[in-house]
């Protein structure tokens, strides 16, 4: 049953950005921010709640995880930063540190059928590790997993080719890092390939497929080089994702969930196209990417298996 809450654990860029993105939107009747720094969760919380008379009714405090009781979805954005010369491995076994500390608390106080919405980086390892230490049946826990990914190809097809990026319908699967994959193969723009679209109007050509693909890849690298961190776009997938589950919308997106079988791959969390509904992964769907696509993202799955095995999760 939809109550209309959500809990947001982290108040930094992103956590703040999600909440007040929540806030505009005005799909939730009551957002609380948790943080471990309570000052500036309830500084955030105050700054936004002097705007509510602008939007539709919306209860936005600072609290702690006893809040988390009643709520639909709770959206993990709290992790540690990468210190100098730190391993990518010592990175993970720090942030899995703090989830644990994080979920028990949530799972301390949050109703049976909360879903938990994991968006801290490396996301797929860490949506696998919130389901391990959840105890939440897997269509319960998800991550933002490749959402951002598909969005950002979307917009750059969209600028190529001067179509509407809502008309713009592609992914990118497997994870959301370094190896994911662009899924040319069934990508089209008004019922036609993205080959044919290219030959039939000139707009774009095969080198840009691969340029496009290189700028989603290393799309966060250049905002982070230019502002020091990205936020304002994955607070707006955030929200989509959520606005999926709390209407029921069994919409696709390309969010991060833990395999069971699909596509060969077993207790692994990846992005492929997936229904999202009110029990949040409702299905996720065997497309039948080109070969070179399934081969991205088995080894997509081989690399985040290899690393869950080394942290011995």
């Amino acid at each position: 049953m939809f109550r209309g809450k959500v809990a947001i654990i982290g108040s930094g860029l992103v956590g703040a950005t999600t909440a007040y993105t929540l806030m505009l939107g005005g799909l939730f009747s009551e957002i609380v921010i948790i943080d471990i720094n309570r000052s500036k969760a309830e500084g955030d919380a105050l700054d936004m709640a002097h705007g509510v008379s602008f939007v539709k009714p919306v209860n936005v405090y600072a609290g702690d995880y006893s809040d988390c009781k009643g709520a639909d979805i709770v959206i993990i954005t709290a992790g540690v930063a990468q210190k100098e010369g730190e391993s990518r491995l010592a990175l993970l076994k720090r942030n899995v540190d703090v989830l644990k500390s994080i979920v028990d608390g949530v799972m301390a106080h949050a109703p049976e059928d909360v879903i938990l919405l994991t968006v801290t980086n490396p996301v797929d390892i860490l949506t696998y590790v919130t389901y391990k230490l959840s105890g939440l049946p897997r269509n319960r826990v998800l991550g933002s997993g490749t959402v951002l990914d598909t969005s950002r190809l979307k917009y750059m097809i969209s600028k190529r080719t001067g179509i509407d990026a809502r008309n713009c319908h592609t992914y990118i699967i497997g994870e959301h890092g370094d190896s994911e994959v662009a899924a040319w193969s069934v990508t089209n723009i008004g019922g036609m390939s993205m080959n044919e679209f290219c030959r039939l109007t000139g707009k774009c050509s095969l080198d840009d497929l691969d340029d496009m693909y290189l700028k989603v890849k290393n799309a966060a690298y250049e905002i982070i080089e230019k502002k020091g961190a990205t936020y304002y776009a994955i607070a707006t997938a955030v929200a989509r994702i959520c606005e999926c589950i709390a209407g029921d919308e069994n919409s696709i997106l390309t969010v991060s969930s833990v395999f069971n079988g699909q596509y060969g791959i077993n207790d692994v969390a990846l992005s492929v196209p997936t229904k999202v509904g009110g029990d949040g992964v409702e299905n996720v769907l065997e497309v039948p990417f080109s070969k070179e696509e399934l081969k991205g993202l088995l080894s997509s799955a081989q690399t985040l298996g290899a690393l869950i095995k080394e942290m011995g999760i």
